[in-house]
């Protein structure tokens, strides 16, 4: 299959296909080479780096729910340094775009980290401001829309790539944080990232994870995520990457009618390493179907309120 109607350009990234694999759902992208021809994702979100090495949160990390699961991983990885010397250069090879999730305690964290990654290989970064603001006294970035906003100047302060700020749904009001970061300077925003849930174990009368409370995500989230991304599309002009739930082609399909330019497949990736080839093929058939040349003919179709980003493609 040729792609020819998925081909996308985002951020000036040339993408085969507007499908991205979730940060924390993929690994760095080589875990995944036997089930997928990496290069026909438009981007890989590898595992969240953070400045030094992370070990993780104790205990149970993840437990399933009805149509989803709860993890409290607590960003476990080798840290920039590794990632830069071992990680980047071995995965490579693949010919995919690896945008890089980040995440720091204080602005400055990611002001760093952003200047470490702004090198060749790394397409973009994006942003995961769901962590405690240390400096602040433990406000969490992503709730707070002065302090996601200076998370994001601090960033683009310190690299030429493309700044992706991922969006948290448990905030009041996800426009208002969406409105922040985009006059900061953002050049797309993500979302959404997990909800915030938890699980009693009823025979040991006590959480089931070891951080008690986790991010719920998978098929349950996605009517939320759509809302989201839908209301955020009506209030910004740069691009939406979609995510949450998203399990199929028709999934996808919905978050492109809302508002967004590309979508990114998570929780989804555990049940089935192979679901993001079939959710191409899908979303080339859908257009086929429906007699539409490119994935951009449809982003905002649905949304009358959309302001967003589909390049010169005029509103049908």
């Amino acid at each position: 299959m040729s792609d020819e109607r998925l081909h996308t350009d985002l951020l000036g990234i040339a993408m085969k296909t507007p499908v991205l694999t979730a940060s924390g759902t993929f690994g760095f992208g080589e875990e995944f080479k036997d089930f997928v021809d990496l290069s026909r994702l438009g981007g890989v979100m590898v595992k969240g780096t953070t400045l030094l090495p992370r070990r993780g949160n104790d205990g149970v990390r993840i437990t399933e729910t009805p149509e989803g699961m709860l993890n409290c991983i607590g960003l476990e990885n080798p840290g920039v340094e590794h990632f830069l010397e071992e990680t980047l250069p071995r995965i490579q090879q693949y010919g995919m775009n690896v945008i890089v999730n980040i995440s720091g305690s204080t602005a400055e964290e990611y002001g760093k980290l952003a200047e470490l990654l702004d090198v060749p290989g790394v397409a973009a970064i994006e942003l995961n401001v769901s962590c405690p603001n240390v400096k602040e006294g433990g406000i969490v970035f992503g709730t707070d829309p002065e302090a996601a906003a200076a998370v994001v100047r601090e960033a683009k302060a310190h690299t030429k790539k493309p700044v992706i700020l991922k969006l948290s749904p448990n905030v009041t009001d996800i426009v208002a944080m969406a409105k922040a970061v985009e006059a900061a300077g953002a050049d797309a925003v993500s979302l959404i990232n997990t909800l915030l849930g938890m699980e009693i174990d009823i025979n040991r009368f006590r959480p089931v994870l070891g951080n008690v409370t986790g991010g719920l995500s998978g098929p349950c989230v996605k009517p939320v995520a759509v809302r989201m991304v839908w209301q955020v599309a009506q209030a910004v002009r740069i691009p939406i990457i979609g995510m949450g739930g998203i399990a199929s082609a028709e999934d996808a399909v919905e978050f492109f009618l809302a508002g967004a330019s590309a979508v990114a497949v998570g929780t989804a990736n555990f049940t089935d390493p192979e679901i993001t080839m079939k959710i191409c093929d899908g979303l080339d058939t859908y257009l086929a179907e429906h007699g539409f040349s490119s994935i951009e003919e449809i982003v905002g179709k649905a949304n009358p309120g959309f302001l967003g980003f589909r390049n010169d493609v005029q509103k049908g």
